[in-house]
């Protein structure tokens, strides 16, 4: 077993006592770092620079060697199953990720198959163990996957959308369409993350980035449901280490209680929740994940330190809270700012522990 020097992330996620509050950024690798802009240019585009171990291995580290975080994420991308299930994933300029096959009928469904995730998803395996390995017990290193509705709609729409009308059109009109296609991914998915902390994370998140576009029934049994039936498949301990699970749902906040019953470890919250409120709602049953606006770090840095100082008062004492923006890190944020974001989590959380 891998000795970790910083294990702060893994004991707040179980809600065991730590120093201070542990603080990492969903998309903390990624294009508001000139160094990731330049590996980016040299990889040729971002498919080949995710489909290179070894460049997807030096673009996680590369926040870490800026600030003092207490986790790395795998560099990746959420669309990597359907891309695997044969959907044809690329990238438009300015338009974002699009399929040169989008799944619209039962037949289309019928014909996907569960990827075998060591032979069609073997770069991002090999990715895992190359940043473990330089890691070498530095930080915890975060896997993770998109939920299977938020992969559903990339899949359904053929790539981003607005108003979902496909996906919605298939969830309404032929309901036992969309729990197959829900219920592959969810297999799909599964072994996903099982083989990434078989290959050395530490840690999963499951995005549900588009969740929050449902309604609440149809939340619990197109998004929630799912993402339970996952959690109940994954190895939760490996190499005498409890292995986390976080779950985030954007525009969540009001389902935190059914959340909290899905058998996670963590839920991530965005920026239109208030962290004490959902710690009054669901007590101790989870920790909590979050919650800065990322339109706060184009602020002062007084405001920032501001701004982290009442989330970290809202959630007051005690362990199982996980500092992190309420979404992805925007591309125009100054590198420089982000310091003092990272250090302000430290400086001011160890009066609550």
């Amino acid at each position: 077993m891998t000795e970790l020097k910083n294990d702060r992330l893994l004991r707040a996620l179980l809600r065991e006592p730590v120093d201070l509050t542990p603080v990492w950024m969903m998309r903390q690798a990624g294009r508001y770092l000139p160094e990731y802009r330049y590996a980016r240019a040299n990889a040729g585009d971002f498919l080949s620079l995710c489909k290179n171990p070894e460049l997807a291995c030096e673009v996680t580290l590369q926040p870490l060697e800026r600030y003092d975080l207490d986790a790395a994420i795998l560099f990746s991308d959420i669309l990597t199953i359907p891309d695997a299930m044969g959907l044809g994933l690329y990238f438009e300029e300015g338009e974002g990720p699009r399929f040169r096959k989008s799944i619209r009928t039962e037949t289309d469904v019928v014909g996907l198959a569960v990827p075998d995730v060591s032979a069609d998803l073997g770069y991002v395996l090999a990715a895992v163990r190359e940043i473990h390995s330089a890691l070498a017990g530095r930080v915890p290193l975060i896997g993770f996957s998109g939920s299977p509705w938020t992969l559903a709609t990339y899949m359904v729409e053929g790539g981003s959308s607005k108003d979902f009308r496909h996906i919605k059109k298939m969830m309404y009109s032929t309901p036992e369409v969309m729990h197959a296609l829900l219920d592959k991914l969810a297999q799909a998915v599964t072994g996903y993350l099982n083989e990434q902390i078989r290959s050395g994370a530490q840690a999963v998140q499951i995005f549900d980035t588009w969740g929050g576009v449902l309604s609440g029934p149809l939340y619990l049994e197109f998004s929630l449901r799912y993402m339970k039936q996952i959690v109940g498949g994954l190895i939760r301990e490996r190499e005498g280490r409890r292995v986390p699970v976080i779950l985030f749902t954007k525009n969540g906040g009001q389902w935190l209680e059914a959340m909290a019953e899905s058998g996670t470890d963590a839920l991530g919250l965005d920026w239109t929740v208030n962290i004490d409120d959902a710690r009054r709602r669901i007590g101790n049953q989870v920790a909590l994940q979050g919650n800065l606006d990322p339109s706060v770090l184009y602020a002062s840095g007084t405001r920032i330190r501001a701004e982290v100082g009442d989330i970290l008062a809202r959630f007051g004492s005690g362990s199982g809270h996980i500092f992190n923006l309420g979404h992805g890190i925007h591309q125009y944020t100054d590198p420089e700012i982000v310091k003092i974001f990272v250090d302000a989590v430290h400086e001011l959380s160890a009066q609550y522990h």
